[in-house]
């Protein structure tokens, strides 16, 4: 498993993309796929929104994540650093918020590289990159 971090349009599909060679057919979004296909999917992105639609559905997040890196543990994890900053007023973005970080950190562990990505560079936080 790959975890691919970092804020808001930093570059993270791209880099992805080009670093995995994902084609559009290969990647599930967690703003509109269905739930279900991203235990086969080779990439998702947008876990983050995932998240908030798998709680909408009356699942737990947590448990849902747990589930994914069990089924599809070579998957490329894609999701937007939403834990910094201003904490939210509503209940319910706070509790997504902290969502998100408690599945990130289940992916983070699940996974063999972690990258954090700022103005499209990449820095690795956890792992080495394959030197073939």
């Amino acid at each position: 498993m790959v975890l691919i971090t970092g804020g808001a349009f930093q570059g993270k599909l791209a880099f992805a993309a080009k670093s995995y060679g994902l084609t559009d057919a290969l990647i599930a979004d967690g703003c509109s796929t269905d739930i279900r296909s991203v235990f086969s999917a080779k990439c998702v992105n947008n876990f983050h929104q995932l998240v908030r639609h798998v709680r909408n559905a009356g699942m737990d997040p947590c448990e849902f994540t747990e589930r994914l890196c069990r089924e599809n543990p070579d998957t490329v994890i894609i999701m937007n650093e939403i834990g910094s900053g201003i904490v939210p007023l509503e209940k319910e973005d706070r509790i997504w918020r902290e969502d998100c970080g408690r599945c990130g950190t289940l992916i983070a562990a699940h996974s063999d590289i972690v990258y954090r990505l700022c103005c499209g560079i990449p820095t690795v936080i956890k792992g080495q990159i394959c030197q073939n």
